[in-house]
């Protein structure tokens, strides 16, 4: 994000720190990422770390509210931790343990902080494309991933994620006026333009789901989201960071990410055996669509300012319901 988080000042962050040890030499905010929020510390021991705060108000995947998300949040860096320690999988990019053995630590009753060792490497974006080489060493790691036992503490993921109620609240109310700040009636009208193409994806999503259910394919540790933007190509190969996604799901919810068809995926076939199901890979991309539209369209119609993060949110909403709607075009002319 590339505003800071409100109410989180410079003490605040030190309390923090303390709590895991670290007594702060020098500290940076680093406006990277979409989502939480991160700093670079160096502390008086000279270790670098890379520092995270998460809005437990925002964080819808780890829980409802900002209780349940930091019980959430906490399974899944603890996930992360076992990951990484007991199962030697040396791509997590895990967190540290604060002092009483935590792997997040509550900053007050909306944010939680987590930190995690400075890693060096070159980083993605989010839409960066992937050489066959590339996609095929991530799907190396995540066959390595996908092969391990989950951890006791590995999250629960569901095929129908309780966050696309947003999308119906939000297509519902589409005849009264937005008022939550500068992007809400925008964003009325523009979901308004979009509200049949939507309507039809999330008829899609239904049916998906649906067929995917009755497969009864088996449940595997997923990472949640190993795009490039979580990728670090480091000198021993790629990291995969940002593992607050991780949870038990269908091996597609990795896969979909890197590509559409299963017969680019040949490479994750050949190492585990399993051929990639066409129908859970469609299920998996449209429901990361849907997902966007529901936490932006959510936003927009919350209380809000206009802001650089707020631009971006608004980017995104507009590109993602284009692709939704010419999604829903090419499925028309594939059709005749």
């Amino acid at each position: 994000m590339k505003a800071f988080p409100e109410n989180v000042r410079d003490e605040t962050l030190s309390r923090g720190l303390a709590a895991y040890g670290i007594t702060p030499t020098a500290v940076t905010y680093a406006p990277v990422g979409f989502g939480d929020y991160h700093w670079h510390v160096t502390g008086d021991d000279g270790r670098d770390w890379f520092v995270t705060v998460s809005d437990l108000e925002h964080k819808a995947h780890c829980g409802a509210d900002a209780a349940t998300a930091l019980t959430g949040l906490r399974r899944a860096m603890d996930t992360a931790l076992t990951l990484r320690t007991r199962e030697v999988l040396r791509f997590v990019v895990a967190p540290g343990a604060a002092a009483d053995g935590s792997s997040v630590v509550p900053l007050d009753t909306r944010y939680a902080l987590t930190v995690f060792p400075q890693v060096t490497g070159r980083t993605g974006d989010f839409g960066d494309p992937l050489d066959d080489a590339d996609r095929d060493r991530v799907l190396g790691l995540l066959a390595r991933l996908h092969d391990r036992t989950p951890p006791g503490t590995t999250p629960a993921t569901t095929l129908e994620p309780a966050g696309l109620t947003g999308i119906h609240t939000a297509l519902n109310d589409l005849t009264g006026t937005w008022s939550g700040g500068p992007y809400a009636e925008p964003a009325r009208r523009l979901l308004a333009t979009h509200a049949a193409p939507l309507r039809a994806a999330l008829a899609d999503f239904d049916a998906l789901a649906d067929r995917v259910r009755r497969s009864g394919a088996p449940l595997v540790v997923t990472h949640g989201e190993p795009h490039p933007g979580n990728l670090i190509h480091g000198d021993d190969g790629f990291l995969l960071v940002d593992w607050d996604t991780v949870g038990l799901a269908l091996p597609e919810r990795d896969l979909s990410l890197l590509a559409a068809e299963p017969a680019a995926l040949a490479h994750y076939t050949g190492l585990t055996g399993r051929t990639p199901d066409a129908a859970a890979l469609a299920l998996y991309r449209l429901r990361w669509s849907l997902l966007d539209v529901a936490e932006f369209a959510d936003w927009f119609r919350a209380p809000h300012e206009g802001s650089d993060d707020t631009q971006v949110a608004w980017e995104g909403f507009a590109e993602t319901l284009e692709q939704l709607a010419d999604q829903g075009r090419g499925a028309v002319i594939d059709s005749n």
